[in-house]
Formats: C-alpha cells, sequence, structure tokens
C-alpha cells in the first residue's frame, strides 16, 4: 500500500502505531480530520480537473420555495443535485430522526434530469423515508434552516449590507444536514451503480459531493431571498463568506455501529492513515519551506480552537485544556526546534505524549498536513469490497493462540460486575434505527444487537480452552454454532489488525459519540458541538473552496484544514 509519490525523501522504517492504542473509544473520539479525509480528497479530484457547476434550473420564488439543480461533470460523468425548497412551520423544525417534514430535501441524481425526473422527485424527495425513489437517485437527504443566522444574512443583504463576522463565525453554516442516505437505502442506487467509477469508488464519496452542492445552494438561496425582497439595495453574498459558511449536521446513534458493521472497511480507513503517519515520522530530513509551513499551521490551529466555541460546558472545558496545551508546544514547536532535530516528525509524535489524547491526535493530524506529495496516496487504498469469511480449516490451537496475545483487552474485562453489561445495542422499531438501552431500566435486552464483541470473545476463549486437540474451526463450530460470528471477526482481526473496537461496548464507561467523532473526522468533519454523550451537531466545508474555485484549479483549492475564518466586518 504505497502512494508512489514523485520523490520520497530518506527515511528509516518506522513501526505503526500498536492498535492496542488507537482503537480505544477515548483515543478515537479524540480525532480530527486529516488530508485523507473523504471531503479533502473529492476536493483535491475535482480541482485537478478544473469540474464546473452549471445551475439548469432555478425555479424559486419570492420567498426562496421551489426546486433547483446544480450538475457537474466528473470523471466521464454527469451528476446533479436536485433541491427542494419549502415552507417548514418552526413547530414542525427539529433535527431528530423522526421529524416528518424539512425546510429542504434533496436527491444527488445520476445524468441530468428531465423535467419528468423533476416532477417526480419533487413528488417523493421532502417525504424522505416515505417516498419512492429509482436506480438514478444516488444520494438522498434533507436540511433544516439555522434560523437566526439565514435570517440575519438575508436581511444584512437585502439592505446592501454583508453579515456580522461575530454570527457567522459562532454558527458556521445556513443549513444543517440531519441525514445524508446513500447505499441502497430506502430504494436509491445500491453502491454497485457507482463503485467501478474512479470518482466515487472511495468511501462516501456520492455523500460527501452532495453536501458540497448542497452547501453552494444554500449560497444562492440567500441571496436570491434577498434580492426578492429588497432589488434596488440588495447584495450577494461575498465569496470570502461563503468560503467561511460551511454545511452543519446534526448526527446520532444511527451512525455509532458503523464502525463495528464494517470491520474491513474501518481497518482500511485507520490503516491508511497510521501508514502515512509512520511514512512522515520515519523522515530523517524535509525541506526548510515545509517545517515553515509546519510552524504556520501550528498558529492556524491555535486561532482554530480560539474561534471553537460549543454551549456543552463539559466540552468546552476540554476545548479550554487543549487551547493551553497547544499554546505549550506553539511555545516549543519553533522553525529552529524542527531544523534542530532529525527526523523531526517523530520528535514533535513523542513530544506531544507530554499532553492530553486531544493534543496528541491533534498534531498527528498537523505532521500530516504540509506532506501531500507522500501521503495523498494513501486515500486510493481506503475502500473495500471485502466482506469478513470465516476460515473453517484453521486449528483451534491458532485461534485460540491469538485470543490469548491479540485479545488481551477484551479477556481482561470483569463482565460479572453490573457497570460492564450496563447497557445494550437494539433497532428502534418506529425509525429502524439502531439504539442504546440501560439494561436494569429499559426494555428490550432480548433483542440486543451483537455489538458485546469482548464478551462474546471471552465466552469464545472458555470454550477453546475446553476444545479438541487438533480440531478445525468447522469441527469446533458443529459443536458451537453459538460461536460463529465471534470466531469470524476474531479471524478478521487476525487479517485485519485495525478492524475491532478494544473496548467494552456495553459498558457504563461506553460513550457512542467517540465513535461518531472517529467516523465523522474521516469525513473531513470539525468544530464538533456535542449535544449529549450520543449525538453532536458538526460543521462540514467550511473554509472550503467554492464551485469557482474549483473550476480555475486554484492552488488553495487544498489549503482549508481546520479553517481560520478572517473575515472583515
Amino acid at each position: 500500500m504505497h502512494p508512489s509519490p514523485a520523490h520520497v525523501p530518506v527515511q528509516q522504517p518506522k513501526a505503526l502505531r500498536d492498535p492496542d492504542t488507537v482503537m480505544r473509544l477515548a483515543r478515537m473520539g479524540a480525532s480530527f480530520p486529516t488530508r485523507l479525509s473523504f471531503m479533502r480528497a473529492l476536493i483535491r479530484r475535482m480541482a485537478a480537473q478544473k469540474v464546473t457547476v452549471t445551475r439548469p434550473v432555478w425555479e424559486m420564488n419570492a420567498a426562496g420555495y421551489g426546486r433547483a439543480v446544480y450538475s457537474l461533470h466528473l470523471s466521464g460523468h454527469t451528476y446533479s443535485l436536485v433541491a427542494f425548497s419549502t415552507e417548514l412551520a418552526d413547530e414542525d423544525r427539529t433535527d431528530r430522526v423522526i421529524a416528518q417534514a424539512w425546510d429542504s430535501s434533496y436527491v444527488l441524481f445520476d445524468g441530468t434530469p428531465t423535467r419528468a425526473d423533476l416532477d417526480r422527485l419533487q413528488e417523493n424527495a421532502p417525504r424522505q423515508e416515505a417516498g419512492r425513489f429509482e436506480e438514478t437517485d444516488l444520494v438522498l437527504s434533507r436540511a433544516n434552516k439555522s434560523v437566526r443566522l439565514f435570517n440575519h444574512v438575508v436581511e444584512c443583504l437585502a439592505a446592501g449590507q454583508q453579515p456580522a463576522v461575530d454570527l457567522v463565525s459562532a454558527t458556521g453554516y445556513l443549513m444543517r444536514t440531519t441525514a445524508v442516505y446513500g447505499n441502497g437505502k430506502f430504494g436509491i442506487a445500491d453502491r454497485a451503480v457507482i463503485q467501478d467509477r474512479p470518482a466515487l469508488a472511495g468511501p462516501f464519496q456520492a455523500e460527501m459531493l452532495t453536501v458540497w452542492l448542497i452547501r453552494g445552494f444554500t449560497h444562492d438561496l440567500v441571496s436570491h431571498i434577498a434580492a426578492c425582497r429588497a432589488p434596488d439595495t440588495a447584495v450577494s453574498l461575498s465569496p470570502a463568506f461563503r468560503r467561511a459558511l460551511g454545511i452543519g449536521n446534526s448526527t446520532g446513534l444511527g451512525m455509532a455501529p458503523f464502525l463495528v458493521s464494517h470491520p474491513i472497511l474501518m481497518n482500511n480507513w485507520i490503516l491508511a492513515r497510521e501508514t502515512a503517519l509512520a511514512e512522515v515520522r520515519g523522515l530523517e530530513s524535509t525541506t526548510e519551506a515545509t517545517r515553515a509551513d509546519c510552524v504556520s499551521l501550528i498558529a492556524r490551529v491555535a486561532r482554530h480552537l480560539d474561534q471553537w466555541v460549543v454551549p456543552d460546558e463539559q466540552h468546552m472545558n476540554r476545548i479550554t485544556v487543549l487551547r493551553r496545551e497547544w499554546q505549550e508546544l506553539q511555545q516549543i514547536v519553533t522553525l529552529d526546534w524542527l531544523l534542530g532535530n532529525a527526523y523531526p516528525w517523530d520528535r514533535l509524535m513523542a513530544l506531544s505524549e507530554n499532553w492530553g489524547l486531544d493534543c496528541q491526535e491533534l498534531v498527528v493530524a498537523l505532521i500530516l498536513e504540509p506532506h501531500g506529495d507522500l501521503v495523498d496516496g494513501y486515500t486510493e487504498c481506503m475502500d473495500s469490497s471485502h466482506t469478513p469469511r470465516l476460515d473453517p480449516t484453521m486449528t483451534v490451537e491458532v485461534l485460540q493462540e491469538y485470543v490469548q496475545t491479540g485479545c488481551i483487552w477484551a479477556l481482561k474485562i470483569d463482565f460479572q460486575t453490573p457497570v460492564s453489561t450496563s447497557q445494550f445495542w437494539y433497532v428502534s422499531e418506529e425509525k429502524l434505527e439502531p439504539r442504546l438501552g440501560l439494561r436494569e431500566e429499559e426494555p428490550g435486552a432480548d433483542r440486543e444487537l451483537p455489538l458485546d464483541i469482548a464478551r462474546q470473545i471471552q465466552a469464545l476463549y472458555r470454550d477453546l480452552q475446553a476444545a479438541i486437540p487438533g480440531h478445525t474451526v468447522a469441527q469446533f463450530l458443529l459443536i458451537h454454532p453459538e460461536h460463529r460470528y465471534c470466531v469470524r471477526r476474531v479471524q478478521t482481526m487476525m487479517r485485519y489488525p485495525y478492524s475491532e473496537i478494544r473496548d467494552n461496548l456495553i459498558g457504563q464507561a461506553c460513550r457512542p459519540i467517540d465513535m461518531l467523532r472517529c467516523k465523522l473526522a474521516f469525513f473531513g468533519a470539525a468544530k464538533f458541538d456535542p449535544k449529549s454523550d450520543r449525538w453532536t451537531r458538526i460543521t462540514l466545508y467550511q473554509g472550503a473552496p467554492l464551485a469557482e474555485d474549483i473550476q480555475t484549479g486554484a492552488a488553495a483549492c487544498d489549503d482549508w484544514w481546520l479553517p481560520v475564518l478572517a473575515l472583515n466586518p
């Protein structure tokens, strides 16, 4: 798995970080976006092709209700975002999955939609799960306005002014999506339809394209409403403010089990990042310009952290600690410090261990950032078409030895204590979404999802110890068929070391938001705004290039990691 860069500086082999270190919930919950994130990969690809976005349909009334189409040609295929804006009463506006109506709804259409396609989608897209869709419909989404900022921006533009910097900075988006569905859900196209297309073959590329196009629609919508409201005085939203405004997102428990149910995919995400990290840490030296870039990025991070403000007191305290630790790091890691050390990036990683997990994982993202030529190729290794398979020929001795040595994390948990089994995962009957219940307080434990991986490994180990010597896994499972699922997971772990979260997912200490943050960071999300340990708001594409930037292939198209909003009032 190598990216084939044009030039690879002298380096020494560097071991990958141990899965027992990396795959802990607390560290996963400290993840930050990197240049390998899915949004960054998509933007680089579009900029390289100088993609042009057109708006062939704009049928919006003066209040901003109607439909629009945005089309682009990418890697030999045309894709169109079909957007619908509808009136929504304040009492019906909610980010919860039980919502029945939204301010806007969207479909990423495969090709250029006809008038008949638009009429069909207008009937179905606003209904979301209750609608009917076809194979041409690749992604389904919906979004609600951030009402205060949306209205403020419209009022300012109508008066011939740009919005207030502090409000834009505090919110960061005009709308936030509450779902972005792909991969055949609710009758839309199965992933097989697009998996062989270079532009969309990577993880969640169709979804990330949809969100980027939605962002552009929200920018156009506020300018349109303002122009209709005050045609003599209105101005359009400036490019600087459009870059500063991303798309919000609300994500909850429904996403959390994804990393458990897709172990090989998760392994490939983590392995790509960890291999890229090892490549960078192994560099004995790099150019002075690269080290200077790193110093500039450290300063950018400090400003970004200052602009990361959330209402949750516990998480705000965590951000405050990270700000202080980053200031301490910034005082040490000067250009002279980087120039004065061989293997500077490895030294910086070692230095970060003096601080907390948030600071350590932020340093991981930092040192990858200036090394695109070396690491960007790893984004081509993050997909997977494989599914876990059982090896029936393996002997029970081989399986038992691996459990003893590779699953110590699971064997150490005391499942006799109530706190170790206090939670259980199940599927909501109402919305068919994963949920987390309290075992002693809520019904449903009899329908528990098999996310108790550590407990299953312990049960497997007990029976392996009593297994008949020389038996194969096939013979063992004839006697113990209840272990088939767990055996397959353990064998998968043997081949894919980052495939398993190495923690107790049914214990009292399990915080689903750690799983959410890990996955969302791979998307490219920033400014996590937790509302509990079960759901969070985030910002996507803040600081990202606009359509006109992509069209020119500007160098700045790949320089928006942890952006700083430097806006003029």
